[in-house]
């Protein structure tokens, strides 16, 4: 058993449930902001990808730089994750003219790849060992691929399944409460819990997204993507205010 002496603050939040309310509202503001850049400004999936590239790459070093957690700069990069996410997989998906299930495929490996490559290099995957900046870096890396492959997820199950964004947000809110029904039930793998909990939060905010900004004739409401992510924007401050995070504490 490790003493509190052996244990220190991680520059990552506990993962508590307004963790995962921040997240869901985070990953929607993701993929309304993403389309307003790319398709309401017109600047395509490619260009939108490198701007949203390059504000990830601030952020993160930031991120790794900084000496503890700052909620703000924390949810900061979240959103960055998730808005390159959503241009990267559109990109993949239909720029690139491979479609949602190769899209998927391709960011699923990619995302496996990533955990590989970590535990192999650091023994573990868990948010509790992350407290050095390779660790940090392995983290959002892997978290951006999740974002990237949520994005397509979330796009497939309602386009090309045909459930539409209703269908599709019960689909992933089921799966979710799934997952949060082992976590209060099982001794399943709390690591693996926590990933795949991280990896169905971006296709839920996906489709919630492209039901707000998506025409009425594609089962939309039409809202205007600036609007939606300025609401968006709103409602996570406030979530972020609302519900007081600390560090978490990492194992040693």
């Amino acid at each position: 058993m490790k003493t509190s002496s052996e244990r220190a603050l991680a520059k990552v939040p506990e993962v508590t449930l307004g963790f995962w309310l921040i997240k869901i509202a985070a990953t929607t503001l993701g993929e309304t902001g993403g389309d307003a850049v790319s398709m309401s400004m017109n600047l395509g999936y490619l260009v939108g990808t490198g701007i949203f590239a390059a504000i990830f790459l601030v952020a993160v070093i930031a991120q790794i730089k900084a000496k503890g957690f700052h909620p703000f700069l924390y949810w900061t990069t979240i959103v960055a994750t998730t808005t390159v996410g959503t241009t990267l997989a559109d990109f993949a998906d239909r720029s690139l003219g491979i479609g949602y299930a190769g899209g998927a495929s391709l960011l699923l490996a990619m995302l496996l790849g990533s955990l590989f490559v970590w535990h192999r290099t650091l023994g573990s995957v868990s948010v509790s060992t992350i407290s050095s900046p390779k660790a940090e870096a392995f983290y959002w890396v892997t978290i951006m691929f999740s974002q990237t492959l949520g994005t397509a997820l979330g796009d497939w199950t309602a386009d090309t399944a045909g459930l539409g964004y209703s269908g599709a947000a019960i689909v992933f809110g089921g799966l979710l409460a799934l997952v949060a029904a082992a976590y209060y039930r099982t001794s399943v793998s709390r690591t693996l819990l926590f990933w795949a909990a991280f990896i169905l939060t971006r296709p839920l905010g996906a489709v919630v997204g492209d039901f707000l900004d998506k025409p009425p004739s594609a089962g939309g409401l039409a809202l205007s993507r600036y609007s939606a992510s300025a609401a968006l924007l709103g409602l996570m401050l406030t979530a972020i205010l609302l519900f007081r995070q600390r560090a978490a504490r990492t194992a040693h």
